[in-house]
């Protein structure tokens, strides 16, 4: 570089220390040196001692505008990092860099040259923009400081080297982090431990645990304190990346210089006052920092808990969908973390050889192809780099960063190819008539009594049943159900209709002649048909189990139990081992002449079926309207012809929705359920054609004028909270595990009802537009301040309650823009209730598929009112995301992901609601009343009208 090396014109005494060579230099010429380093915002977070020794050996040099500092594939010697200036980053297809592009800038902080720690050609050309100057460390200095300082100088360079960036605002909230808790674990003088210079990883753990109650486990403040230590704000004392749960020595990065005073009386009690907003930046930060700890760990170093951990991250990425769990497992192993600190990094060059698939974990890539240029943007989920390693070809495109601070997760050739060999080397294809009917997976490390057990992956419904059958010969004496054949009879309806299942499954039961038992000459032969008939007894019973109320609604499920029983109760006089099935078998035959006889009218919080009547009003044009009696699964034809035969018109009617916000909603023909689908304030209306468009909302449908403050206001919280979490409870028994299906693949194609998860749902909005329209029509500002106080005490009660629905519901009700823009109303609300907000606020952390809400559900027993958008989120989401069918054989793998998430919503019920965890005061009625006729606007215009008038817009 020193033919590249100018000086500049005016050289000042700064620069003059600089240009002295590094052997030659005084402690004064270094103090000077440190002085203009600590101008470089990017150097900040440097320790002392790391500064003091980039002082030592760096060198100086200054670039005039269009210099070429090195070329790409040249070898690199040196390190540089941006005092001033900018330089141009070029990269080019051919060896004579005519096509160069200039794909980003480098500006003042920024480094590069990082090649040469593992001595790869450089992978650009750099120019000089404009004049620069520029910090150069040669090759041996700078593997001497990377080896010591790595974590910190991480954060400069480019991949795959560069360290987490997550902005500056980010950078300072994790600093003061530090401070505050480096302050009040001092001024609480919790034990020797806490020293300033010494602090043991162990007991951070133990004491951040206590603090707080979103500090969810002992891994989750692991991760919070990694965050904290990835940023450089925490050390450990030998330089390690990871922060461990283990009597090993931190200290902060005040704590560096051996003379750093303890905190003030003031620092003490101004960081009593931020920890826990503090505590609650971290909780939210942590996971992901603990993820991409484990992550940067080899293979070889991974706990179980470490894999369960990744494992559960690769569970929610598109890109992987398609994979069997099997093999999200494999990856979980291999899968190591990369990220990327600059915008316009060149990940890979068209015409490389692929070495690495990536999944994109956070930010986005431009695909780059010469003479083209930008073909297309991948963001997060998405994946890229796996045709050139399934087809051993070169890279087909160049892959560019298009942000900061882009985090992937990466799979090299070696551990890709071995998975696809170990998967290959595991499946068993079974053939008839040289078409694959079953694929089954070898799992041995789920192995019974010593056997290599088989996973379905894919098959036709057929053979998955007899699969099934088979499988349970080995599970016959097992109390334990499969959860397999649980995942087949949640999701049979998929793809294998009662209709279909019930000759099939009919047909497993063996029909044999007893009275002439003598002619099983050989007892296997008694033996194989008893146990073909247990084998279907169970798999009938635990089909029945789950079916419930909806079995009466089926003929053929009814004919299929009345042979079923008649045969078993015949078999059972002679064969005493079928005996113990014949009382289940009756009480479910029983049950089903309960509902056919209609006796189940007479329960209470009964769920909607299928063939209930319903009374409906449809309105016309002129707000008249007509009540017609329909089945709840109605059709829009079916509603339609009801309409025209009650009003005597010939004419040809539209059915639709309108909204309180007079959008208009067509309905079709073979749309079922119309009326669960209605919006909160919503009206059927049928008109022909030519009205749709003079159609108008009612009166009614605007929601209340006046808030109802003055009725609730005088309730308890805990009692509101109480009889919404009854009310919750009887929506939420009501709703049908199948109601998950039909609402995921779309109720029309099974002519089912929604309506009980439909009436939940719509109980989730109509709570959150409670929240909003109380505030909205709330004019005086003292007590708008009281009613946000209310509603947080309602919420955390819920939250006692483990009703998350209402809880969640209140607190997006508060979020919603017309509440959270009354900054005269917020600013007023006392700190304590601030705090409580904020920490509700954050489980609805959306980051990394919601696991702050997550973790929080698996800390809870049953019974628990879940939050039901984000279940049926992942069902969505597993539904779209793979098929259905694959080369005509149901995708299983597909059927056990979506019925393992119905599996949740079966543990959230699994125990009772207990009704006597409240004790109820005098006037529980009126506070149930009102509770469950809860009147609101639904029409965020409107709302947004009200808030804007009560609080306007400041200039």
């Amino acid at each position: 570089s020193g033919a590249l090396t100018h000086t500049p014109p005016d050289v000042g005494s700064d620069d003059c220390s600089f240009l002295c060579r590094p052997s030659e230099r005084s402690g004064e010429d270094v103090d000077i040196i440190l002085t203009r380093l600590r101008e470089v915002k990017a150097f900040h977070r440097f320790p002392p001692a790391l500064l003091l020794q980039i002082c030592a050996c760096a060198f100086y040099e200054c670039l005039e505008k269009g210099i070429t500092l090195f070329r790409q594939g040249d070898i690199g010697t040196s390190w540089y990092a941006v005092l001033s200036g900018s330089l141009d980053v070029k990269v080019s297809e051919t060896a004579n860099h005519q096509d160069a592009v200039t794909i980003c800038t480098l500006g003042i902080g920024t480094a590069f040259g990082e090649s040469i720690l593992d001595n790869t050609p450089r992978h650009a050309t750099i120019v000089s923009r404009e004049t620069s100057e520029l910090l150069r460390i040669e090759q041996r200095e700078f593997k001497s400081l990377w080896e010591k300082y790595r974590q910190s100088l991480a954060g400069l360079l480019a991949p795959p080297y560069g360290a987490m960036e997550s902005g500056s605002n980010n950078d300072k909230k994790l600093q003061r982090a530090g401070k505050v808790l480096r302050n009040a674990i001092l001024s609480r003088h919790v034990g020797r431990q806490f020293q300033p210079q010494c602090c043991v990883g162990t007991e951070l753990v133990d004491w951040l645990v206590l603090q707080s109650a979103c500090v969810l486990t002992r891994s989750h403040a692991v991760g919070m304190w990694q965050a904290l230590l990835e940023e450089g704000v925490l050390n450990h004392v030998d330089q390690e990346l990871g922060f461990q749960d283990k009597y090993l020595f931190y200290r902060f990065l005040d704590d560096e210089e051996e003379d750093t005073p303890l905190p003030s009386e003031e620092e003490k009690r101004e960081s009593e006052e931020e920890l826990p907003e503090t505590i609650l930046l971290l909780a939210q930060i942590g996971p992901d920092a603990l993820l991409r700890m484990i992550l940067r760990k080899s293979p070889g170093q991974r706990t179980g808990d470490d894999l369960e951990i990744i494992y559960d991250e690769l569970l929610h990425i598109k890109a992987l969908a398609h994979l069997s769990n099997t093999v999200k497992r494999e990856l979980a192993s291999v899968v190591i973390f990369e990220s990327h600190a600059k915008a316009g990094t060149v990940l890979f060059n068209q015409g490389e050889e692929g070495t690495s698939w990536y999944i994109i974990q956070k930010g986005s890539v431009n695909v780059v192809i010469y003479g083209k240029g930008v073909v297309c943007t991948l963001h997060e989920g998405d994946d890229f780099g796996k045709l050139a390693l399934v087809t051993d070809s070169p890279r087909a495109a160049s892959i560019v960063l298009r942000e900061d601070n882009c985090h992937f997760l990466r799979v090299d050739k070696e551990d890709f190819n071995r998975i696809l060999r170990d998967v290959e080397a595991n499946t068993v294809r079974l053939k008839e008539h040289e078409q694959a009917v079953l694929v089954l997976e070898k799992s041995p490390r789920a192995s019974t009594l010593g056997s290599i057990k088989y996973t379905v992956i894919s098959g036709t419904p057929e053979k998955i049943l007899e699969h099934f059958l088979e499988a349970m010969r080995m599970d016959i004496h097992h109390s334990e159900p499969d959860p397999a054949v649980d995942d087949f009879v949640l999701m049979h309806g998929v793809f294998m209709p009662n209709s279909q299942l019930c000759p099939l499954l009919l047909a497993q039961y063996p029909f044999c002649h007893f009275f002439n038992i003598s002619s099983f000459i050989q007892t296997e032969r008694l033996e194989y048909a008893l146990n073909s008939k247990r084998r279907a007894l169970i798999l009938a019973l635990r089909w029945a189990s789950t079916q419930t109320y909806l079995l009466q609604e089926e003929p053929a499920a009814i004919s299929f139990l009345e042979e079923l029983y008649g045969s078993l109760s015949n078999d059972s006089r002679i064969l005493r081992a079928l005996k113990d099935f014949v009382p289940d078998l009756e009480k479910i035959k029983t049950l089903i002449r309960q509902f056919s006889n209609g006796e189940e009218r007479l329960q209470k919080k009964q769920p909607i079926r299928n063939h209930d009547d319903i009374l409906l009003k449809v309105y016309c044009g002129d707000h008249t309207y007509t009540t017609i009696r329909v089945a709840v699964a109605a059709t829009g034809r079916e509603v339609i012809s009801a309409v025209a035969d009650k009003l005597g018109t010939t004419d040809e009617l539209v059915l639709l929705h309108l909204s309180s916000a007079c959008e208009k909603q067509i309905l079709k023909q073979n749309d079922v359920s119309v009326f669960s689908a209605l919006s909160i304030n919503g009206r059927l209306f049928a008109c022909p054609r030519d009205q749709l468009g003079s159609l108008t909302p009612l009166p009614d449908q605007e929601g209340p004028s006046a808030g109802s403050m003055s009725t609730f206001e005088l309730m308890s919280s805990k009692d509101l909270a109480y009889q919404m979490t009854l009310y919750d409870w009887e929506l939420f028994s009501c709703v049908h595990e199948h109601e998950l299906l039909y609402h995921t693949f779309g109720r029309a194609s099974f002519r089912r009802t929604t309506a009980n998860l439909d009436l939940f749902l719509r109980r989730f909005n109509q709570v959150q537009l409670w929240v909003v329209t109380e505030v909205c029509l709330c004019s005086q500002l003292s007590k708008r301040v009281q009613l946000l106080k209310k509603f947080i005490k309602i919420a955390a009660h819920c939250r006692e309650f483990k009703n998350l629905n209402s809880f969640f519901a209140i607190i997006m009700g508060m979020s919603n823009p017309a509440v959270s823009r009354l900054s005269q109303t917020w600013e007023k609300l006392p700190t304590k209730f601030k705090k409580f907000y904020a920490e509700f606020e954050s489980m609805m952390d959306p980051s990394r598929n919601h696991r702050s809400y997550r973790l929080t559900v698996t800390k809870l027993e049953p019974p628990i009112i879940p939050f039901m958008p984000l279940l049926l989120k992942d069902m969505t989401f597993t539904h779209e995301g793979n098929k259905t069918f694959i080369d005509n054989m149901v995708n299983f793998e597909k059927m056990r992901i979506i019925a393992n998430t119905i599996r949740q919503v079966r543990h959230c019920r699994s125990q009772p609601f207990n009704p006597e965890i409240c004790q109820p005061n005098k006037n529980q009625a009126d506070v149930r009343g009102y509770v469950r006729k809860l009147c609101v606007i639904d029409n965020q215009r409107a709302l947004t009208q009200l808030s804007y008038r009560m609080e306007p817009r400041r200039t």
